[in-house]
């Protein structure tokens, strides 16, 4: 689930506690940690379909009032409105304590080896190119391994979720652990 910018302040000072989506199905579910950026989790504690809400509930979601979180919502297709409450997660992001791991010992990184061999030439090669040209858009770099923007994104995320890169405004740039995988098999 993603989080506009405008949200992630409110829900780091508490002021904003739910969210409302128009999905076709649940998209979260309750208990589950959704990444907000800057290396914060919300944590949903309870989802729910509601036809209708109060302006109470619409200032918890960010909105003035009911009226301006409808109009939001009705521009946002058909389908059931989901109600979220929300809160601040109290852990750190087991991703992002990953990433910042800059020591990787013999073992670390002959798993990462096979993990990456198995993903494909792909993997290696875009860590390089990610190390010589941090902050540059996945639309100019994917050419440079053969794949489309699209495919090229799906790709980092999955080197992102090993703690390899990570992901900027624009582009994207190595995490410590990434550098030191890197410079490992130098």
């Amino acid at each position: 689930m993603l989080f506009e910018r405008r949200l992630r302040e409110g829900v780091r000072d508490g002021t904003i506690t739910l969210a409302f989506r128009r999905w076709k199905r649940a998209q979260v579910t309750a208990g589950g940690r959704y990444r907000m950026g800057y290396g914060l989790l919300a944590e949903v504690t309870s989802v729910s379909i509601v036809e209708d809400c109060t302006d109470e509930e619409a200032r918890a979601a960010g909105y003035p009032d009911r009226a301006a979180l409808m109009a939001d919502l009705s521009g946002r297709g058909p389908g059931p409105i989901h109600r979220l409450e929300l809160r601040l997660a109290d852990t750190p992001d087991p991703r992002d304590v990953l990433a910042a791991a800059d020591e990787l010992t013999p073992s670390d990184v002959a798993a990462l080896t096979a993990l990456l061999a198995r993903m494909g030439p792909w993997a290696v090669r875009t860590l390089r190119l990610i190390a010589e040209r941090p902050g540059v858009r996945a639309g100019d770099l994917a050419p440079e391994v053969g794949q489309d923007p699209a495919r090229f994104k799906l790709n980092v995320r999955k080197l992102k979720a090993l703690g390899l890169t990570i992901s900027l405004e624009t582009g994207y740039r190595l995490s410590p652990r990434g550098q030191a995988y890197l410079t490992a098999i130098a």
